[in-house]
């Protein structure tokens, strides 16, 4: 209520009088100061009836008070406010979908947060603001109730008590006007869908407007691209069924006709040779016109052009088009604007790593011309040293200066150190416990120093490593390492055997270009071997041969080649990897033999948030010159999560006379996995899971029709706050037993062992 009253005491005929003094009266909250500010009135000025409406209206449009009157006395404007009450506490009851952040957020945006001063007409937009937020989770059947209540010291509590209802599932879409296309194929494309399997998890069947937008533009896409240039959408209905709990969609299309390219220019000023621009060009005369391909180009013309330091080229795309013939005349004008350099590169964030463990791995420089694949390729080779959980460029134009930019790479660290710990217990191993301790990045310095312990009733194992990956300033790495360990092959469901062995030795890479590496290693390794008199006849036989002589010493020489264009270390989701390696124990060795491995990934976006991998590995080993085939002990082992899952580890392959697993000289694994995103999961980074099939063998030849096996099966992998978690799931397929004779008459022995349940923990710090 908005009360306007002047008790104004004067000479008989006087109506203005000079103000000098003002004071306000029932204030609780608000500052005097604050009325003062919006009073149209000073002290020293004359004051009148008139101005008694405009002065009251003032102070009542702030949104404060819910009364607001004016007084004389003598010379003295008395201002009377009456406060509204503030918002002490908003309470919501019956929300599931939205948490109460969320709905917190949304009132906030319309004027309604704790400690804001109360205003019914707000409170009025609550239902609308709610209904809009719960509509676009598809629950139309809600129901809200509000209540103030009122508080000491002129406060109200809210509360808001909420029936989200059942959400409401899309039961039909139709697409009407379409006959190029059969309904099928379009519904093929949409995101929203009728109920089906999955919708429980991908929520296809909820309708939400953003999604019907979504889809609206597929639509138009899909005809663009298929030169349906006229193609339009001339309506779209949205009906909802009276309980609420079903949505029928109805779009209406015009398709149009068909459209050819006929003529296809490229003009402006070409700063970079014309034939090079032309063969970025992805269209052509006679093809069908595709918006999409001539996006493309635009873009593809935009990135060479920002290459050459024109970051802000425009590439406009300009058709021409002739309804009657059915034609279109398209024109790439090009304006690459000025030439861009880069003033400064500032890096944020790195509390921990050295500025130069950053500054190494950028391609773009200061002081040079700008260059987008640069820029991008800098940010891409941070995110691969495993180091950061995000990395993020901005490029702002250097104020006063029309052709600078700087580059701001700012980052956000991890625990570059990790201790990876298992514990265990299985009937043919014991009690398992390991600990590996490394830091990727010690001291900031960008080395890495790694300490590994083992032991179980399988092996002890102690290790120590050291490597710089940049131990001169073009990128050629050192590292070296020096270990021991003891193994009783027994126990890990191998031949009956134990070695105690000790190694040491060097390696150092070099980089050929931008994705190209080779690695040298040269080792020592004693090998001390103990057998009993339950060790199978393919061990005696082999002492045998080798003059029952029972310690070897061997001097491996590797070399390898890497080629990777991974988009980061962790989670990748495109790019690829090959690795081809080879090791040659060279003569003066006790024991002469080879090993070769090839292997290659690589990942494709196929969707937002869908990553699909393809992995093969090959690897192959036998003796030369005095030793007649691969040494056993270093014989390929199969099964388990690194390898093919759903099998135990290393019991694939052959087996030796005792029954017991014998490894061979031949590897092979494939993998295809598909990874996606855990349900209401935001951090895609740091978890995911997997739908797989597994294929492989192990045995001394390459019997593929034989020795393959199969399994399928889901995975999650989790980087916790304590480490590397992952977990599988998987049946195997062709879980077999069987028995065949080699090119030397022996009989050889499968028995596959099935583990359907496996998974892997470490701990990070």
């Amino acid at each position: 209520m908005l009360a306007i009253l002047l008790n104004i005491q004067t000479v008989k005929g006087e109506e203005n009088f000079i103000v000098e003094n003002i004071q306000v009266r029932g204030l609780q909250r608000i500052s005097a100061g604050t009325v003062y500010n919006y009073l149209p009135v000073s002290v020293g000025e004359k004051f009148s009836l008139d101005r008694v409406g405009v002065a009251v209206k003032s102070l009542f449009k702030t949104g404060f008070f819910n009364d607001v009157s004016l007084e004389r006395e003598g010379s003295t404007l008395i201002v009377n406010v009456v406060e509204r009450p503030s918002i002490a506490k908003i309470i919501f009851e019956g929300n599931k979908d939205l948490s109460s952040d969320d709905l917190t957020k949304a009132l906030k945006h319309i004027g309604l947060s704790e400690g804001l001063v109360f205003n019914q007409q707000i409170l009025d937009k609550v239902e609308q603001e709610l209904k809009r937020q719960y509509f676009s989770h598809g629950k139309y059947g809600l129901k809200i109730k509000t209540k103030v209540t009122k508080l000491t010291r002129n406060r109200v509590g809210i509360h808001i008590d909420i029936s989200e209802g059942r959400v409401a599932k899309i039961q039909k879409i139709n697409i009407v006007g379409n006959k190029i296309y059969e309904d099928e194929t379009l519904l093929d494309k949409l995101e929203l869908s009728i109920t089906g399997w999955l919708s429980f998890y991908t929520k296809d069947d909820q309708y939400s407007k953003p999604k019907l937008s979504a889809d609206l533009e597929t639509l138009r896409s899909y005809y663009l691209d298929r030169g349906y240039i006229n193609f339009d959408i001339e309506s779209t209905q949205v009906a909802i069924t009276p309980d609420k709990k079903g949505i029928y969609v109805t779009i209406n299309v015009k398709e149009g006709d068909l459209f050819t390219l006929e003529k296809v220019k490229l003009t402006g000023d070409l700063v970079v040779d014309p034939e090079e621009m032309v063969d970025l060009v992805q269209v052509g005369p006679g093809e069908i016109f595709s918006r999409k391909n001539a996006t493309q180009t635009s873009k593809a013309i935009s990135d060479r052009l920002g290459d050459e330091g024109y970051v802000f080229a425009n590439v406009n795309m300009v058709p021409e088009i002739n309804q009657e013939s059915k034609t279109v005349e398209m024109t790439f004008f090009v304006d690459p604007g000025k030439r861009v350099y880069v003033n400064r590169i500032n890096m944020s964030g790195n509390t921990k790593t050295r500025d130069e463990v950053l500054r190494r791995e950028l391609r773009q420089m200061e002081s040079s011309w700008a260059s987008t694949t640069k820029i991008e390729r800098s940010k891409t080779r941070l995110e691969r040293l495993g180091y950061f959980d995000e990395v993020n460029v901005e490029t702002p134009a250097v104020v006063g200066a029309t052709d600078q930019i700087d580059v701001n790479y700012s980052i956000v660290e991890k625990s570059s150190g990790n201790l990876m710990a298992g514990i265990g217990f299985s009937q043919t191993q014991g009690v398992v416990f390991n600990a590996n301790v490394s830091q990727d990045n010690v001291f900031g310095s960008g080395k890495r120093v790694n300490l590994a312990f083992n032991n179980s009733d399988v092996s002890t194992r102690y290790s120590f490593g050291y490597f710089d990956p940049y131990f001169t300033l073009d990128g050629v790495s050192l590292g070296y390492d020096i270990g021991y360990s003891a193994r009783d092959a027994e126990e890990a469901n191998v031949s009956t055997y134990s070695t105690d062995v000790f190694n040491s030795g060097f390696n150092f890479g070099i980089p050929l270009n931008e994705h190209d590496r080779l690695r040298f290693g040269f080792d020592f390794k004693y090998t001390k071997l103990k057998t009993s008199e339950f060790s199978s006849q393919e061990i005696h036989d082999f002492l045998t041969a080798n003059d029952n002589d029972d310690t070897f010493i061997t001097l491996p020489v590797s070399i390898g080649w890497t080629h990777d264009t991974l988009n980061r270390a962790i989670f990748p989701t495109e790019g690829g990897q090959q690795r081809l390696s080879g090791l040659v124990a060279i003569p003066g060795s006790d024991l002469t033999y080879y090993k070769v491995a090839y292997k290659q990934q690589q990942y494709f976006p196929i969707a937002k948030n869908l990553t699909f991998r393809l992995l093969g590995e090959i690897a192959y080993g036998d003796g030369y010159g005095s030793t007649d085939s691969l040494p056993f002990f270093e014989n390929y082992y199969g099964g388990g999560v690194r390898s093919i899952r759903g099998f135990n580890d290393n019991t694939l392959g052959p087996r030796d006379s005792e029954g017991r697993a014998f490894g061979g000289t031949t590897k092979i694994v494939g993998r295809a996995e598909l990874f996606f995103p855990v349900p209401f999961a935001t951090d895609m980074r740091s978890i995911r899971l997997g739908a797989f099939f597994d294929a492989g063998m192990i045995d001394s030849g390459f019997n593929f029709s034989r020795r393959m096996r199969y399994s399928v099966g889901v995975s999650g992998e989790w980087l916790s706050p304590f480490g590397a978690l992952s977990i599988s799931f998987a049946v195997p397929l062709n879980s077999r037993k069987d028995k065949y004779k080699n090119k030397n008459g022996q009989q050889i022995i499968f028995d596959d062992d099935e583990q359907m349940f496996q998974f892997s923990f470490g701990s990070g710090f």
